[in-house]
C-alpha cells in the first residue's frame, strides 16, 4: 500500500443532543447561500406553476450541473493543499495519511476472510406499536456472514399506564388519568415518555454490540454506526443502560481490537469533504475519537441517580478515545466516500475489509454485510410483520379497530 501523507483540520462534530442553539438567519446569509433574498422566495408571484415540468427540471438540472463542478473544483485543492498536512497535524494519529490499495489486495481479503466467514456483520431493528391500552417495543439483531445466517435475537418491552396491584377503583383510575396526562400523544414519539426514541436505539446499540462480542466466532467484527455510540456513552438518559455498556465499549475497542465500524452518516461535512476528494480505492486516517468521546462525555451526568458514573465515563474517553480512529475511504468511482471506525493498531487492515466488501456494491460503495445483517432484520423484525402480529391479537381480543390510530385505516 502506498501512502500520501494526510490529516485534516481540527473537525467541529455535529452530535445528537450536543446542537448549539441555532443562530438568527439574516437576509443577508440568505441571500448568500441560496442565491436569493428571503423575501423573492416567499413571494408567490416568483412561484412556477407546478404543470410547468420542463422549467422545473431545466433549472434543476442547471443548479446540479454549477454545484457539481465547483464541487470538483475543491477536491483538487484539498488533495493538493491538506492531505499533505494530515500526518503533521498536532495530535494527528501515528498512522494519519491517505493511503492507496490495490486490486490484489482486495482479492486477498475476499478469499482469506470475507468469503471464507472470517468477518461476521451485525444489524439491529427497532419498531414500536403504541395505542391507549400498550405500548409494545420490539428490538431484533442479526448475525450474519457470508457463510449465512449466523443468528438472530429479538426482545419485545410491554408498558401499560397501570398495572392493577389491588387498590380501590377510585385510586387506579385518578392515578391512571395522572400517567397518561404526563405522556406524549399517541403513536407519537415525545420526550415525556421513559422510553424515548433515544432509549430504544440504546438498548439496540447495546444489544448489536453484545452480540458481536459475545455471539460472534469471526476473527472480525464489523459494525453499523460507532464502536462507542452516543446513546451508550450518555446511556440514553438511563444510568443502568450506562453502567453495563462502559465495560462493553471497553472490552470491544481494549480487548478485541479487531473491529471495523461504518456508519450510514455523518454530522462532520467537514470530514465528507476531505473523504469526497479521495479517489477510488483510496482511504485516509484522519482522527482520533478522544475529541468526540469527550464532547459526548460533557454535562450528562449530573444528579443522584448518576453519581459515581462520570469517573468512569473520563477513563473510557482516556483510554478508548485515543485506541479509536476514524478514517474515510472511496470504494469506486460512482459511489460517495464512507467513513469507518476502527482500532488504531489494526487500522489498515480494518480499512482494507470495509473497502473489500463495499467493491461488491459499485454504486453504494457501503459494506454488503452491512446491508444483509439490515435486510434480514427487515425481513424477520419489520415494521411489517411486527403490525401484522399485533393487529392480529387486537383482533383474538375482540378490538380489531378501536385502538388503530387515522392514519392506519385510511
Amino acid at each position: 500500500m502506498s501512502q500520501t501523507s494526510l490529516r485534516p483540520p481540527p473537525t467541529n462534530k455535529s452530535l445528537p443532543g450536543l446542537e448549539e442553539p441555532t443562530p438568527a438567519l439574516t437576509d443577508n446569509e440568505y441571500r448568500a447561500s441560496h442565491g436569493e433574498a428571503l423575501s423573492r422566495t416567499l413571494d408567490l408571484a416568483t412561484w412556477q406553476p407546478g404543470t410547468d415540468l420542463i422549467a422545473m427540471y431545466e433549472r434543476l438540472a442547471h443548479e446540479v450541473e454549477l454545484a457539481v463542478h465547483e464541487e470538483k473544483r475543491y477536491t483538487e485543492k484539498i488533495r493538493e493543499q491538506i492531505f499533505p498536512r494530515l500526518s503533521s497535524r498536532p495530535g494527528a494519529p501515528t498512522e494519519a495519511g491517505v493511503y492507496a490499495i490495490n486490486t490484489a489486495d482486495l482479492e486477498r481479503v475476499h478469499r482469506q476472510l470475507l468469503f471464507n466467514g472470517g468477518v461476521e456483520a451485525c444489524d439491529g431493528t427497532v419498531v414500536s406499536h403504541d395505542t391507549l391500552p400498550i405500548t409494545i417495543t420490539q428490538i431484533g439483531v442479526c448475525l450474519v456472514s457470508y457463510s449465512g445466517d449466523q443468528g438472530s435475537w429479538v426482545h419485545r418491552i410491554f408498558r401499560r399506564d397501570l398495572r392493577t396491584k389491588g387498590k380501590n377503583p377510585i385510586d387506579e383510575t385518578l392515578e391512571l388519568l395522572d400517567r397518561r396526562r404526563t405522556r406524549g400523544a399517541v403513536g407519537q414519539t415525545s420526550s415525556k415518555d421513559g422510553l424515548t426514541s433515544l432509549a430504544r436505539r440504546g438498548i439496540m446499540a447495546f444489544a448489536e454490540r453484545a452480540v458481536l462480542l459475545d455471539k460472534s466466532a469471526a476473527v472480525w467484527r464489523m459494525g453499523h454506526g460507532s464502536p462507542t455510540p452516543y446513546e451508550l456513552v450518555t446511556g440514553s438518559g438511563m444510568p443502568e443502560l450506562l453502567r453495563s455498556s462502559l465495560d462493553l465499549m471497553k472490552r470491544l475497542v481494549l480487548d478485541h481490537q479487531r473491529f471495523v465500524f461504518v456508519p450510514s452518516s455523518t454530522g462532520a461535512r467537514d470530514l465528507l469533504t476531505i473523504g469526497n476528494a479521495l479517489k477510488p480505492l483510496e482511504y485516509a486516517i484522519v482522527d482520533d475519537n478522544t475529541d468526540t468521546l469527550a464532547r459526548i462525555a460533557s454535562g450528562h451526568y449530573r444528579g443522584q441517580e448518576w453519581q459515581g458514573l462520570q469517573n468512569a465515563v473520563d477513563e473510557l474517553v482516556n483510554e478508548c478515545g485515543p485506541k479509536t480512529v476514524i478514517g474515510l475511504f472511496r470504494a469506486s468511482r460512482y459511489s460517495p466516500c464512507q467513513m469507518f471506525y476502527a482500532h488504531a493498531d489494526r487500522v489498515h487492515e480494518a480499512a482494507l475489509i470495509a473497502m473489500a466488501d463495499s467493491v461488491l456494491q459499485e454504486h453504494r460503495g457501503f459494506p454488503m454485510l452491512i446491508d444483509l445483517a439490515d435486510g434480514l432484520c427487515t425481513t424477520t423484525f419489520g415494521g411489517d410483520v411486527f403490525a401484522a402480529s399485533t393487529q392480529l391479537a387486537y383482533s383474538e381480543s375482540g378490538e380489531p379497530y378501536r385502538y388503530m390510530g387515522e392514519r392506519k385505516t385510511r
